[in-house]
Order: C-alpha cells, then structure tokens, then sequence
C-alpha cells in the first residue's frame, strides 16, 4: 500500500489528465463544458483544471434534493443519489447539479464506455446524418434507412462473437433478453413438433395459443441460476433471482433455478474446494433439466452470465462454464450468454465468455450498456423466419448504432481491452491490499479486467463506505448483500486505479 501511495502524485499528474490517446490537435474538444465549433482547436482546454476530485457539499447536495424532490411528483426517483450536470462531466469524472466532482467507477451502471462527453462521439453527434436519425427515428422492421446495412455491419458485426453470424438489435438488455427466451421457446417447439404440421394441427394451435393454452401455449421452461439478474420483464424477471423486491407481488413463470458456485477466496488457497462447488452446482443442473422434462414442462433454454452483476460479483471458473456449455448440448437445451454488463472490453476480454475458449459458441448472446444499443447476436439456426414473431416499432435505434461504431473503432485503435486488463490488475491487486490491511471490514476482492468487487463486513459497514467515499469524490456502487462494484469507463489508467485505492484507503480507515 505505501509503494502505491509514494507512486500516486507523478502518476496522477499523467494520467488523470488523460483522454486516451486522442490528441487535442486532431479533435473536436469541450471548452467551459459547451461542444465548440469542429474547426475551433486553438487550446487543450477539454483537460481537468486541476486533475482531481471536487467535493463542495455534502453527498446528496441541496440541488440534487430539491430536483429529486420534484421529480418524484412526475416520476419514479426513489434511486436517485444525485442528478448529473452532463455539460461538466469529463472523461472519468462525473460532475452533480451541486458542482461536486467525482472519479466515476460506477458509470451509470456500467454504461458509459469511453468516458463522458468523448469528443470522438461529439463529433458524431453533430454529423448530418445523426441529426437525420434523430429528427426521423424510423420503425426499423418496416422502413429502415437507406445506410441501415451497412451501420449494422461496421458497428455490431465488427465485433459479432465467433460462431454468432447474425444480430438483433434490441431496446434494452431486458427485452434483449425477453425475445432470446422467444426465440428459444419457438426453436424448441419447432425441433419437437417437425416442419410437417397439418391444417387441422394448425387450426388447434392458432386456436389454443389465442387462449393461453397448449399446445399452442406450451409449458416450457427457462433454467436460471442463483443470484443472477436477467431483467425486469416478465420472462427475464421470472428467470431473475438476485434480490426479493425486483419480484415481489408480481406473477412469474415456475421455471427452476439452480446453485451458482459460490468460490472462496484468494482462489489459488481453494483450488480444490471451488472445484467440488462448480462440480455440485452442475450436477444440481443437470438432475434439475431431467426433473423439468420428466414433469412435462421441458428446459428449452439455459442462461447464465459470465459475472453475475447485480447478484454480487460473482465469478466461476472457464472450466466451469465449458463443461455448462455441454450439459446444455447433451440436453438440448440452448445456452444463452447475458453479456448485457460484461460486455464491450470491461474484462480484459471484448466479450468475457472468450476467456471460457468453447469448442461450441453459445446459441444466443446477450449485449447492452457500454454498447450503447442493446441487442442479442443469434446462431442463423435459431432465428425464426415468420414475419411477426420478433418484432417492435424500433429494433433498436439508427443514431446508436453510429455511436456504438464510433466507440467499437476507439476501442480498437487505442487498445482498450489490453488496457482494462492492465488496469484491472492494478486495481484488483489494491484491493486485495486494502483487505489484508482491514480484514475485519472488507475481504474477498475479485475481479476480471476493471469488472472488479470487494465484499463489506454487513450492510451497514458498506453503506458508510460508499458514504466516505463521496466525501473523497469517488463513486461507486453496491451488489449483492454487502459488496461493492467497480464499473469504470474504459479510459481507466493505472494512476487513476491507484488513486481509487488511496481514496478507499482513506475511506476505511475512518469507517
């Protein structure tokens, strides 16, 4: 810990005025928090004043009160910690309606990709076709615009997963993940019933579907996992078991749910017990999918995030997700990988289930977030070919996909996935210093890239955390029962990561 403090202050004068390797000379760039003329480049302006945090009021501030208190008349704001002044924002840092300046390691809920107010998208924003798109928002799956083809090809299949050939975009990751479920349940139904169906069979389908009834109604299931959050649709919330009050009071599908491992840690200590758990947890899937299919409502569909999210950091091994992976092929059911948070180079992978190295690619996966429009990428076997069976006015949104391309080509060129997975190793070793050096307040770091977590003693111990470190201008998140999540932009450095922990450091030592 002291190596990383003596380090910090030469580090963070060099990194944390940084946006990338974009060069001031060669952008568009942000003067007094306004987007300035494309040609006005004279000053590097866009840069921190002064490189650092700025906390002026207390965490809630009186404006983001006050403005919360008036949008709870019109709106649902019960989450809101603080509102953000987007013209301030920069980079990594976040800045609220009061003025304070936060290092953003939560990033809207791990949807800001590279960083706020990147003058590579302001510049895309401000392209004629993009005030097309946004003035005339087209129903995609009718009447798409002339160009249509070719943003899906230079934005989503330039970074399609392998043995994924085929994309659907979407609005959210919740519905994302609703109409993989749709796909699966009609893939399933037409493997098991044959293409040869005759008009009376027809007949009795249409007619039964109509009334919520088999056949044409037919009760299949989707298997899920422990602690894992899929949406809030209806389909996806059925499949979510992360925490009681996304589902209560609301109806759900009886689908089962079986044990995600959960590892001890430092993982190297465990080998052996973390290898019996993954195995116990596959055996309780695999006797769960024969239960399911001997009591007449067959595992169409098996899906699991790399990294469980919201359920609390939660991590298994490659080993772990190959040998799922033909569990769901022996009982053909389709494997469906939700990326909508690990997605997009966060891990130290563009799509984390690449460091599982499958023999097989997954039959669907699932993106939102940091890729800026949601969608799910398909096996051509399992997209269904009637009209109308997937289907809404948007599929997504054209002038999104420009700035998913924009942001896929700032990955590229700066070598961002290398780059998470660099930084996340700085910040993962300081959190695992930080709980050899309070072990009585933190403990079980973990991480893949900057995707990272540390579980807090209880409740009450995180929530004064995060508290003191608002006061010391980081933001960050809760997961789980008692962790806390670090969801930062890609534009992440070392320095930054290492003054995360010089903060936390602070932060506990007053806790």
């Amino acid at each position: 810990m002291t190596q990383i403090l003596r380090r910090l202050p030469c580090m963070l004068g060099r990194g944390a005025r940084s946006f990338g390797a974009v060069t001031v000379a060669a952008r568009p760039h942000l003067v007094a928090g306004a987007v300035t003329d494309v040609q006005s480049r004279q000053k590097s302006e866009w840069e921190l004043p002064d490189g650092l945090p700025k906390v002026v009021t207390s965490v809630p501030g009186p404006k983001s009160v006050e403005m919360t208190g008036e949008l709870r008349e019109l709106v649902t704001g019960e989450d809101i910690p603080f509102f953000v002044d987007l013209e301030k924002c920069f980079g990594n840092y976040v800045v609220d309606a009061d003025g304070n300046r936060f290092l953003d390691l939560f990033c809207q809920i791990s949807s800001i990709p590279i960083g706020y107010n990147h003058p590579e998208l302001i510049a895309a924003a401000r392209r004629n076709d993009m005030v097309l798109n946004l003035a005339n928002r087209t129903a995609l799956g009718r009447h798409p615009p002339i160009g249509y083809v070719r943003e899906v090809r230079d934005s989503l299949m330039s970074v399609a997963p392998k043995g994924l050939t085929n994309v659907t975009p979407m609005m959210c990751g919740s519905c994302a993940n609703e109409n993989v479920f749709k796909c699966v349940f009609i893939w399933y139904q037409k493997k098991h019933r044959g293409v040869d169906v005759s008009a009376e069979e027809l007949e009795e389908l249409n007619s039964s579907c109509m009334k919520n009834q088999a056949p044409g109604s037919p009760d299949l299931s989707i298997l899920s996992f422990e602690g894992c959050f899929h949406g809030r649709t209806m389909g996806t919330l059925s499949a979510t078991r992360s925490r009681a009050i996304h589902k209560l009071d609301v109806p759900a599908f009886q689908w089962p749910v079986a044990p995600f491992p959960k590892l001890k840690y430092p993982l190297d200590l465990h080998a052996d017990e973390n290898r019996h758990e993954e195995q116990r947890c596959l055996e309780v899937a695999r006797s769960l999918i024969a239960e399911w299919n001997a009591k007449g409502s067959p595992v169409a569909g098996v899906i699991i995030e790399p990294v469980q999210g919201e359920g609390g950091d939660n991590h298994a091994s490659p080993e772990f997700f190959r040998e799922l992976r033909q569990l769901t092929k022996d009982a053909g059911a389709a494997f469906i990988v939700d990326e909508v948070q690990t997605g997009v180079a966060t891990t130290g992978h563009f799509w984390a289930h690449e460091a599982w190295n499958l023999d097989d690619a997954p039959d669907f996966m699932t993106f939102a977030k940091k890729m800026q429009v949601s969608g799910y990428y398909v096996k051509p076997e399992f997209r269904p070919t009637e009209a109308g069976r997937i289907f809404n006015t948007w599929f997504g949104d054209v002038a999104r996909l420009a700035i998913a391309k924009e942001v896929i080509e700032v990955i590229k060129r700066e070598n961002l996935v290398n780059k998470a997975a660099d930084t996340g190793k700085v910040l993962l070793d300081g959190l695992q210093l930080l709980q050899d050096t309070f072990p009585d307040k933190v403990s079980r770091a973990r991480g893949a890239g900057t995707f990272c977590a540390i579980d807090c003693a209880d409740v009450a111990t995180r929530a004064k955390i995060i508290g003191e470190l608002w006061k010391l201008g980081v933001h960050t998140g809760a997961c789980g029962d008692v962790g806390i999540r670090f969801r930062p932009t890609l534009l992440l450095t070392p320095a930054h990561a290492e003054f995360a922990i010089q903060q936390f450091n602070q932060a506990l030592a007053k806790v």
